[in-house]
This record gives structure tokens, sequence and C-alpha cells, in this order.
């Protein structure tokens, strides 16, 4: 039997997650996916957003992008071409809580790999002189985002969702970007880039025994500090409207919801999904497709370790803009109310389409890997989370719908005219 017509039972029989938690503070994920030429693996640090200080907007951001530019005995320019030669297609970005960064790879590149990327997180240079270039970059994202309408209400539900701290974007500001100093650099880093709470995933062509070892080489000695618990969210119901002159109304919404790992989420989930994944959804179909009422209308689910949230958005003409707020809202408060097992049965298709496809993506599999540990403590097999879904009834998702109504709406407007909310 050739690797690529594996079952997918012989794969689960060979991909068991082991957990590993290391002395130093960090625990070490590992899925062999054996049927793959690729190994990938994500290192989440607990030094996101909500580490901050408040006059520092930014800071975590500028923090990833300064360590990456030089570290242990390679400059800025050495490290991108080992990347390079090991064929390493990575990323690195900051969350709420996190700092992350991942790559992917030919599986006979890990050991080099990892090697590289402790000297990245552990041993930077964090050199003075090309702090602002890495301002100027910040600078401009946040413009490109200024400037993009559908970004910017966006970005401004969040903030009014979660509130100040746990809502900003990774941006900043202007006035706190222009604030930061290689004092802040140094100190931010010295404070959260350590291995306490740190989580290392992968996935792949690996043995579980050998990249544990690897991390212990790699990061084992690492000092380690206390995690602070997670901030709360502050919040509020509110309706804000920024003034524009455009030939389009850009409308942004979000309502309180649960986060991943509560017993519900799944539940919820499923609704969100018949509202909102794919060309068959309600949104689309309904609000989009037969009235006509817009561009563009969607609906998504996002979860803190302690708070969630469903945000939509919806793009539209002025003169539609009001019946295309109330017909959406609308069809998310009636969703409980005619609810089709054609619907659900849809939506368990697509979501087993994505655990299929993830089997065959070491780098999808080792970031599921990371964010359910992060989440609920624990990482959650394909096949578990298949049976979940699988399970599911349409009662299940009546019945959280109906006891659960969204309430306390956030919604962000933008264009030449205020909306009745």
């Amino acid at each position: 039997m050739s690797t690529s017509t594996k079952s997918a039972a012989d794969q689960s029989s060979q991909s068991e997650i082991t957990t590993h938690p290391l002395p130093c503070g960090m625990t070490v994920l590992v899925q062999p996916m054996p049927w793959l030429r690729t190994a990938a693996f994500t290192l989440s640090l607990r030094s996101g957003i909500q580490t901050e200080p408040d006059n520092r907007a930014g800071l975590a951001s500028m923090v990833c992008e300064m360590v990456q530019r030089g570290a242990g005995s390679f400059s800025s320019r050495d490290l991108v071409a080992m990347q390079d030669n090991l064929g390493m297609d990575r990323n690195s970005g900051v969350s709420t809580a996190t700092s992350s960064f991942g790559a992917a790879m030919p599986a006979e590149s890990f050991g080099e790999a990892l090697k590289l990327y402790a000297d990245i997180v552990r041993r930077p240079h964090l050199p003075a002189d090309q702090i602002e270039d890495a301002r100027m970059m910040m600078i401009q994202e946040l413009r490109a985002i200024e400037d993009e309408p559908t970004q910017r209400v966006m970005k401004r539900v969040r903030e009014l969702h979660y509130g100040s701290r746990l809502g900003r974007g990774n941006q900043g500001t202007m006035e706190s970007l222009a604030a930061i100093n290689s004092d802040d650099i140094r100190q931010f880093y010295q404070a959260n880039y350590h291995a306490g709470g740190a989580i290392l995933t992968v996935a792949g062509r690996v043995e579980a025994d050998t990249v544990v070892q690897l991390a212990q080489e790699a990061f084992g000695d690492w000092r380690t500090e206390n995690v602070d618990d997670a901030p709360l969210p502050s919040g509020a119901p509110v309706y804000e409207h920024i003034q524009a002159a455009s030939s389009q109304t850009h409308i942004a919404f979000a309502f309180p919801s649960i986060p991943y790992g509560h017993p519900d989420y799944f539940a919820m989930r499923a609704g969100i999904g018949i509202l909102s994944d794919g060309m068959s959804s309600r949104l689309f179909d309904r609000v989009r497709e037969k009235r006509g009422l817009c561009y563009t209308v969607s609906a998504s689910c996002h979860s803190l370790i302690n708070a969630g949230g469903v945000f939509g958005y919806a793009g539209t003409t002025p003169a539609r803009a009001q019946e295309t707020l109330d017909v959406t809202l609308g069809e998310i408060r009636n969703l409980p109310s005619d609810l089709e097992q054609s619907e659900l049965d849809r939506w368990k298709v697509r979501i087993e389409s994505g655990l299929i496809m993830e089997q065959e993506s070491s780098a999808s599999r080792a970031s599921s890997l990371a964010s359910d540990f992060y989440q609920i403590g624990r990482a959650m097999p394909t096949a578990e989370l298949s049976e979940i879904i699988e399970a599911l009834t349409l009662d299940d998702v009546k019945g959280y719908w109906e006891q659960h109504p969204p309430s306390d709406y956030r919604i962000v407007t933008l264009g030449p005219e205020k909306l009745n909310v």
C-alpha cells in the first residue's frame, strides 16, 4: 500500500499524540504523521498583546519582529539564508495571549531548524540599528488597516467587544509605536521570552522520542518564569458610527459567546456554520443572493481562553445598509426557529473535509495542537473531534440557540449615515 492511499484508520493508528512536560516549564506535544514527507513545528510563548504596557501597544509585535533580525552566531541575513537552505516555509505572529513562530520543512531538516529557532527566541541580537526599519514596517501595516474600511471596522468592533487590553490589535497606534525604544524592546523580551508556559508542537514525519531529545537539548536549560492568569474582558454593548464620505457602508457586529472548550461549544459552532460556512449557508443565501442586499456577509466564532465572541461583517450600499443590518441580525435571531437536518449535515461534511485535509498538512496539524493545548490544556485527537461533530443532533443546536439567544451586540458602521440600532 502506498503512503498516499493509507486509510484514515491506518493513519490514526500511527499518529498517536504524546505530551511531554520539560522540567524548564515548556510542554512538548508530538504527533507522528509517517505518511508525510514533511515536518512542522509551532513554538508559542506567553508574550502576546495582553502582556504589553498600555502605553506601548504594538510592543509584542515589534519584539517578535526584532528577535528574527539576527540571533546566536547568525546575522539577520545569515538567518534568512539558513532558513532558505533548510527549505523552511516559516511564519510568525502575535495574538492576544502568545507570540508564535512556526515552520514546515522537509523532515530531514527538522533538527537543524529547531536549533535555529532556539537561537532566535533564546539568543536574539535585538540590533538597535534595525529598530527604525521594524517600526516603519508596523506603521505601514497600521496605515494599510486604516485605509481599508473592512479591516478598520472589524478591528474596532473587536476592541469594543473584549475591551482595550484584550481587544486591541497587534499593530498598536501611531503614538505608541513612536514611543517604543530599545530599552522597551529589551525589557519586554527579558520579561516575557522564557520557557514558562511555552508550548512546542511538532507534527509530520518525526519520532516522538527524537523530538523530545532535540527539544531538551535546545530548550532544557532555558530559564522559566511564572505566567500571569489571563485578564478578563471588559467590553460592553454599544453602537459606534465612523463618519465617511463613501459610496459603501461597512457593518461590523459582535456579541458574546462561549470559548472553545466549553461543553456547548460545538452546538454553538454548528449554528454559526449553518449561518455562514459556505455558499449554501443562510447569510450568503438569504441576505446576499435572494434579497441582493449586500456584496458580502459573514459571521465567525472567536475564542480566548476565558471568553468568546461571534463576529460578523456585511458590506453594502448606504441605501440598503439599514435593511442589511436588520435582516442579518434577524437571521441570527431566528436561527433555531426553522433549522433543517440537511443544513446540519452539510456543515458536518465541511468539517469532516477540513479534518481530512489537515491530515495531509503537518503545518496545520502542528498549529491545531498548539491551539488546543493552550485553550483546553490538552491536544484533541482528530478522531475525537470527528466523533463529537458526528454526534451533534439538530436538537443540540436548537437547544443551545434557544437557551442562549444573541444579545448585547457591539456594532460599528462606517459610511455616510448612521443606522438605527
